[in-house]
């Protein structure tokens, strides 16, 4: 990476241009159009999919990509616990948005797959922000193809309900169950944390645990703790490829009020980060944060806490990829 490429890639400095100013972009970094991305040297892409087709009660995921840009202008460059420069380690930039349709789900759904086609030819690894749950189905299509995926899941809900009414089987309910079914996703070396919340019937659990997804309910992670938790995700993601995925409900909803989905007695946000902080080292492919509702937090709390989180993941991916590259950090 030459001098030139390593300022190009960089963030905008808070010293030269207010963090209230400018055209907001992810990190403040450089805006690359996915065409462009490959022959720019992008390695890391980070993405927003603005679009809750997939919601079945409280819209409004499809404005948490905007917010979250304005709110990534709070973070800076050095990760104060491990010392991490993403911009040093990797070359990164926001890619924009994927292509939707608001008011059609298939297509939205194919839309955003052939995008995250491109981003995966491109060579970039896609870090994702939502959305609503579904978008995460696309992603995993893409890059599952030929190699079903592992999976770490934060959420309060497994996502892996088949259908709703008995008839729609696209819901934000619904993309891990219709991801192990079209072989993307290993559910062997899948770990959902924080479940928890009231369920339709007794029933609603069997199918991912018959599957042989660890599933760590709230109480459990409670009994746990961090520590024990992240070696249990550890152990169940091995050493292959995998994929990390953080819906905001996941979340205690004093940390996230602003989502579609909120339950009580989740974990910490300072727990959360702590978790993304232990899957250092593991073999990361892509990742997301989903379910960002900024209508129903009008303080913009929500979206700094998925983008912080976004933050902590992006650490974690440019290391494997400066790995990869042979760069120091």
């Amino acid at each position: 990476m030459n001098k030139a490429d390593k300022q190009r890639f960089l963030p905008v400095s808070g010293n030269v241009l207010p963090r209230f100013a400018g055209i907001p972009t992810f990190m403040r970094l450089p805006h690359v159009g996915i065409d462009e991305a490959k022959s720019a040297g992008v390695e890391i892409g980070i993405i927003g999919v603005p679009w809750d087709g997939g919601t079945t009660n409280r819209p409004g995921a499809r404005h948490g990509p905007r917010q979250m840009r304005d709110q990534s202008t709070l973070m800076r460059n050095v990760h104060h616990i491990s010392g991490l420069q993403p911009y040093r380690l990797a070359q990164c930039a926001d890619l924009g948005d994927t292509p939707v349709n608001p008011v059609d789900l298939a297509d939205s759904l194919a839309r955003i797959e052939a995008f995250f086609v491109k981003v995966h030819d491109a060579g970039v690894v896609p870090l994702s922000a939502g959305g609503d749950h579904l978008i995460t189905l696309p992603i995993l299509k893409v890059l599952g193809k030929g190699r079903p995926l592992g999976l770490v899941h934060f959420d309060a809900h497994t996502d892996t309900w088949d259908r709703y009414y008995g008839e729609y089987k696209y819901t934000h309910g619904t993309p891990f169950r219709r991801a192990i079914e079209e072989g993307v996703l290993d559910p062997k070396r899948t770990i959902q944390i924080g479940i928890r919340g009231s369920l339709y019937t007794p029933e609603d659990k069997d199918w991912g645990l018959a599957q042989g997804i660890r599933v760590i309910e709230i109480e459990e992670f409670q009994a746990l703790g961090v520590e024990k938790t992240v070696a249990e995700a550890r152990r169940v993601a091995g050493d292959g490829p995998i994929y990390v995925s953080f819906d905001v409900d996941g979340l205690d909803p004093v940390y996230a009020p602003g989502t579609g989905t909120p339950e009580i007695g989740g974990y910490t946000t300072l727990e959360a980060q702590q978790m993304i902080r232990g899957l250092r080292g593991l073999d990361i492919v892509g990742a997301d944060v989903v379910e960002v509702s900024p209508p129903f937090d009008p303080t913009g709390m929500t979206a700094l806490v998925g983008v912080t989180m976004m933050w902590e993941l992006l650490c974690l991916i440019a290391e494997r990829v400066g790995r990869q590259k042979g760069r120091a950090n």
